[in-house]
């Protein structure tokens, strides 16, 4: 390396600060936030890194990474950037088989050897300032990322200035800045490249191209510590998305997803048979046969689709608030509150429930949030308040039930304040694991314990509907026909349609 030591004191790396990485991920930092990678993981350019055996989601990030020129201690985010001597590039290896086991700490997913390619050229910081650089990633001689340092939601200054409040910053300590969209999974055999660049300074100075192949190892972790695991939503998110674990899937570069345990608890009694049965039932068909059971007041009554046409079946995770109060919300809306544990949490086949009160004039849920219950795979989001950032939610594919648009922040009219309760939804109660089932006519709620007969029920109500109005189209009278009388039902059995109908 040529930035002045071989050894860095310290490995610095930001979680999230590139917007479309956000974006990707479902969550927006308000702050940076940071770890630490060991310099035992330092590896040059023309390396390799190992896929440790019994793994398979071994993740690529292309980053710009900052070597710090002078000390830093207690600096303003203005200067910040004037103690950055270097810029290279740097590949932020990490495998997602260990995140569980490290628990946030990233020790071991991102700690290996190797997993911190960096260089091979240092580009002096003399003349050019912070927004001037470009990091691009190729996979294969395909270019999977590219993106510029003017785009940060947390520009260079600031991350040093953010990181002297805590520690001081010494020459050659390195700061690696977050990676764009575009990070993904790469498999044995595969050649990894990035670049950083100043593409519009004279010269366009150059890191050149950091290159790394991956190899597969062949030692087994112990019985003396975690070992790898992974689930659906960490192949997910390693991949990038569903559509592109479906299309590594399609290219025979990953394996398909798994009904693994935590899918199937969510799952609950919401079996494959049960799902087949209610396709293309109408919620007013449910309803009918919820009715005959004495369940009239399980409408989440005032909420519409933000899609024409969508529809939506899960189990229930709830999230409520309670009315608005300025010490309760100083004491609970900061930091990790129950908003952002709810869609932080939401799983595979849940729609989150939320309990606004019935109150239209304040957003209960955005753009990035419905994107997090987006990627976490969530079937679905039932507000009885309004959503803000409208139109960016509706341009996201996740189902959203709510009384409509309103732009307002939280803090308007509600205090985040509990999950996985017993809620009040548009004068419905909902309780986890009840089972959510919408469409245009409206949002009800179904317990579990009733869904098969109910469904079995509406089933076969539907091909009996379908039948009448085939008749009323080919004019008959609707008396006698609806609801069905001797002679009708024996026209309807005639046909052939009872035995479908109990299918």
């Amino acid at each position: 390396m040529t930035y002045g030591i071989e050894t860095p004191g310290k490995i610095i790396a930001v979680h999230l600060s590139y917007p479309s990485r956000m974006q990707q991920r479902g969550r927006e930092a308000a702050f940076p936030s940071y770890f630490f990678k060991p310099s035992s993981s330092l590896a040059a350019t023309g390396g390799i890194i190992e896929r440790p055996a019994g793994t398979e989601l071994l993740a690529f990030e292309g980053e710009i990474a900052l070597v710090i020129g002078t000390p830093a201690r207690w600096v303003t985010p203005e200067e910040g950037w004037s103690h950055v001597a270097q810029v290279t590039a740097a590949n932020d290896f990490g495998l997602y088989d260990l995140r569980a086991a490290d628990k946030g700490s990233n020790v071991r997913n991102k700690g290996g050897d190797g997993f911190t390619p960096i260089g091979p050229t240092a580009i002096s910081t003399e003349g050019l300032s912070q927004g001037d650089f470009r990091v691009r990633t190729w996979v294969n001689g395909q270019l999977v990322q590219d993106d510029t340092s003017d785009t940060l939601k947390f520009p260079f200054g600031q991350l040093v200035a953010d990181l002297s409040q805590h520690m001081t910053l010494e020459p050659g300590d390195v700061i690696l800045t977050g990676t764009p969209a575009g990070s993904s999974v790469v498999l044995p055999g595969d050649v990894v490249e990035v670049e950083v660049d100043a593409p519009n300074a004279p010269g366009a100075p150059s890191s050149g191209r950091l290159v790394t192949t991956v190899t597969q190892g062949t030692t087994a972790f112990g019985d003396f510590g975690n070992k790898p695991k992974v689930d659906n939503l960490q192949r997910i998110e390693a991949w990038g998305s569903k559509e592109e674990h479906a299309a590594a899937v399609a290219a025979g570069r990953a394996s398909s997803l798994e009904k693994d345990a935590e899918e199937s608890a969510v799952a609950g009694p919401l079996t494959d048979e049960i799902r087949e049965l209610l396709d293309g039932v109408a919620v007013a068909t449910v309803s009918a046969a919820l009715r005959k059971r004495g369940y009239v007041d399980i409408f989440i009554d005032g909420v519409y689709p933000n899609h024409e046409g969508d529809r939506i079946l899960g189990t229930a995770k709830t999230l409520r608030f309670i009315p608005f109060r300025p010490d309760l919300f100083k004491a609970h809306a900061g930091g990790f509150n129950a908003q952002k544990r709810a869609f932080d949490t939401v799983n595979p086949g849940e729609v989150l429930v939320v309990e606004a009160r019935g109150i239209p004039s304040t957003g209960t849920v955005g753009d990035v949030l419905a994107l997090r219950a987006q990627v976490r795979g969530a079937a679905g989001i039932v507000t009885d308040g309004g959503v803000r950032d409208f139109a960016a939610v509706q341009e996201f594919d996740i189902p959203v039930f709510s009384q409509g648009a309103h732009p307002s922040v939280l803090g308007r009219r509600h205090v985040p304040w509990e999950t996985d309760v017993t809620i009040a939804c548009g004068g419905a109660a909902v309780q986890p694991g009840d089972i959510i089932y919408g469409d245009r006519d409206g949002v009800l709620v179904i317990p579990p314990f009733l869904l098969e007969e109910v469904a079995r029920e509406a089933a076969a109500q539907e091909v009996e509907d379908a039948w009448v109005a085939e008749q009323v189209a080919g004019g008959a009278a609707v008396d006698g026909l609806f609801p069905m009388n001797a002679e009708w039902r024996a026209r309807f059995e005639a046909a052939g349609k009872t035995q479908t109908a109990q299918a």
